[in-house]
């Protein structure tokens, strides 16, 4: 991933260097790799749509071969084969956007390696300072730390800090009264710290519901299968009407323990990196639903 993470690291500092703001840059930076996605993100959202309406036809199948797992595997990909659709469909679009989520993480993570180039020698070197200086608390974002630190560091006599290094260091990461290098659980005294976690939060339960309110609605409509204007009636009616109960179990009780897992990890994590998963779920919830009214259910 840190190769990918390379390669996005001159994007942003790019972005950076016009702009001069981290926190800004990271919004630009959102935004167009957003927009370059979203060719995939379309292919995506046409497989879902079209995997969903064959899990129509699925459950008939299952139901009609249920004693008999060697026709349900035929027949499974005969439909399959009939609907011009591989099993794997949209694997490798979920491939390249996971890839895209961690490489990104690890740039936020650490943007002296990746975003400064900052050699890792003189990265090294910093940390040691700043711990035997006692200028931070450990966080596991060290790289932060030395950001954060820097005017620190400037003030500080000592052979081995070099003032070129600590110009290069430097970054401004003020952000609307923020500094995005700052860690909430490690300054809870300051309410401002919460600002962007509690936002977070709050956007990713509306991306939750976005997303559930749409397969729910598609699940209303249709809760029992047709074929050919036939409705598919007894037995595999009531099974699928206890399936979709348990699914709407389910998804209830994730949007309820996904938000406490966010705001978990949103208090542990330097306020610009939560900036980036802030932005994101916004620009997810516009793609979404974009894509929901270009995409018809009937291509």
């Amino acid at each position: 991933m840190g190769f990918f993470a390379n390669l996005f690291g001159y994007l942003l500092n790019f972005i950076y260097n016009i702009i001069g703001n981290y926190g800004w840059a990271i919004i630009v930076f959102s935004i167009v790799i957003k927009i370059a996605m979203i060719p995939f993100s379309i292919k995506q959202q046409k497989t879902l749509k079209k995997n969903t309406k064959l899990q129509e036809k699925m459950k008939e199948i299952q139901f009609k071969y249920k004693n008999n797992p060697e026709m349900l595997n035929q027949a499974t990909m005969q439909l399959y084969k009939e609907e011009n659709l591989s099993p794997f469909s949209g694997c490798f679009s979920a491939i390249i956007q996971l890839v895209l989520l961690i490489s990104i993480f690890y740039l936020v993570r650490s943007p002296l390696t990746y975003m400064k180039k900052i050699d890792t020698d003189v990265i090294k070197k910093y940390e040691t300072i700043v711990k035997e200086e006692n200028l931070s608390k450990t966080s596991g974002y060290p790289e932060i730390e030395i950001i954060r630190e820097a005017e620190k560091l400037k003030s500080i006599q000592r052979e081995d800090i070099n003032n070129d290094e600590i110009q290069k260091i430097e970054t401004n990461m003020t952000f609307f009264g923020l500094d995005l290098s700052q860690v909430p659980s490690q300054n809870t005294g300051d309410w401002k710290v919460y600002i962007i976690p509690i936002l977070y939060v709050l956007i990713s339960f509306v991306s939750m519901k976005v997303s559930l309110g749409t397969q729910n609605k598609k699940e209303d409509k249709k809760l029992l299968t047709e074929e050919n204007g036939k409705q598919v009636e007894g037995e595999s009616a009531e099974e699928t009407g206890d399936m979709q109960d348990v699914m709407n179990q389910v998804n209830k009780n994730m949007s309820m323990i996904f938000p406490i897992m966010y705001l978990s990890v949103a208090l542990i994590a330097p306020l610009g990196l939560a900036l980036y998963w802030l932005v994101n779920s916004i620009l997810m919830i516009a793609e979404r639903l974009v894509l929901n009214k270009v995409i018809k259910d009937d291509e």
